[in-house]
């Protein structure tokens, strides 16, 4: 099974955040601009949370708070589960189903790497088996004629 690196590479570098400080309005604009569905939460280089489009949805706008106003620690997921690049996709999936969760801050160390999302996950759960169909039809033709 593919490891988090592997999938990791297959993405862009690039490593979306905000701050705790920053107001939910903000973590959406970079969500937007970023085509992204949640965002790292990064206070002094440290992972903090992390803040999804539904955390946005159900903690503010539909209890009708002002997403302006409103700060992103106060509705942010503390101190989120993480996994290494080294771990497997499968243990990933196995988190995500388990405890409902959609994306899984990927750190080294104390360094944070990346997030991966269950749609990452799937595309390279598709990729892997299509490189396993191809083997196989190699095979069959190899030794079925």
């Amino acid at each position: 099974m593919p490891t988090v690196k592997h999938c990791l590479e297959q993405k862009p570098r690039a490593i979306h955040s905000v701050k705790s400080t920053d107001t939910v309005h903000t973590a959406l604009q970079h969500m937007r601009e970023n085509r992204v569905r949640a965002m790292l939460v990064i206070d002094d280089g440290h992972l903090a949370g992390i803040i999804s489009q539904g955390d946005c949805a159900i903690k503010v706008l539909l209890p009708g708070l002002d997403a302006k106003l409103t700060i992103v620690g106060n509705v942010m997921t503390a101190n989120p589960i993480t996994v290494a690049p080294a771990d497997d996709l499968d243990h990933c999936m196995g988190i995500m189903a388990s405890r409902h969760i959609r994306h899984l801050p990927v750190t080294d160390g104390d360094q944070v790497v990346g997030v991966v999302s269950v749609g990452d996950i799937v595309k390279n759960v598709i990729e892997q088996q299509g490189v396993q169909i191809k083997y196989l039809e190699t095979y069959i033709r190899g030794h079925g004629a």
